[in-house]
């Protein structure tokens, strides 16, 4: 398998959990609160929530896209920070942005992922990855979640999570495949496209994009 096709294929394995990030329920605290579940148990259930969740629907979900697109949402939508990974990727842009550009290009942005990944969802493989213990600061906003993942020929890639620290719990938001950022890959390729056709140009396209998957 070449670089470029094992990349692809972590890449896919890796974002499926971005997608379907799990926190586990909290305690009442005072501030700062209290968060019960550890990242790494973060991760681990968040791969046993998404191999459950597919368990023997594989074949039903591939012929159904609207099924696939249901389960990867309710999944996700209360678990992924998707406001944050959009400021993210805008970066300078996000400080120039409307209020009303803002809430759009998260729309758009957390649509186009969900639907840009969705396929992997079904090639996910739990016996496939490897979580280790969280050894850094805990207390601190932002930490990572390290990881490693198989691919077919035996091919062992370092996959590394994201996580920050919310009221509500950690919640993922970046993924690093060999040291490759999903958030910064998209951060330059929105960037370059944004100098030439605007952010309104850009937040049309990922609309009509993801219309015209949904109409599929």
């Amino acid at each position: 398998m070449s670089r470029a096709k094992k990349s692809v294929t972590a890449v896919n394995c890796a974002s499926l959990l971005l997608l379907c990030s799990l926190f586990s329920p909290l305690a009442i605290a005072e501030s700062p609160p209290t968060i019960v579940a550890a990242p790494d148990a973060v991760v681990e259930e968040t791969a046993r929530l998404l191999d459950q969740s597919i368990e023997g629907r594989r074949e039903e979900l591939k012929q159904d896209k609207a099924a696939l697109y249901a389960l990867i949402d309710e999944i996700l939508l209360p678990r992924f920070d998707r406001r944050y990974a959009a400021q993210l990727v805008l970066a300078r842009h996000w400080r120039t942005a409307s209020e009303e550009q803002r809430d759009q290009f998260v729309d758009a942005f957390y649509n186009d992922m969900m639907r840009l990944y969705a396929e992997a969802v079904l090639d996910f493989n739990i016996g496939r990855m490897e979580v280790f213990p969280f050894r850094g600061d805990a207390t601190k906003k932002r930490v990572k979640v390290k990881t490693m993942m198989r691919l077919d020929n035996g091919t062992k890639v370092p996959v590394n999570y994201g996580l920050v620290r919310r009221d509500t719990g950690w919640k993922m938001f970046d993924v690093e495949i060999e040291n490759i950022s999903y958030v910064r890959n998209f951060k330059a390729e929105l960037n370059t496209e944004i100098q030439v056709e605007g952010l309104d140009g850009v937040i049309a396209r990922l609309e009509a994009k993801n219309s015209g998957s949904v109409a599929q």
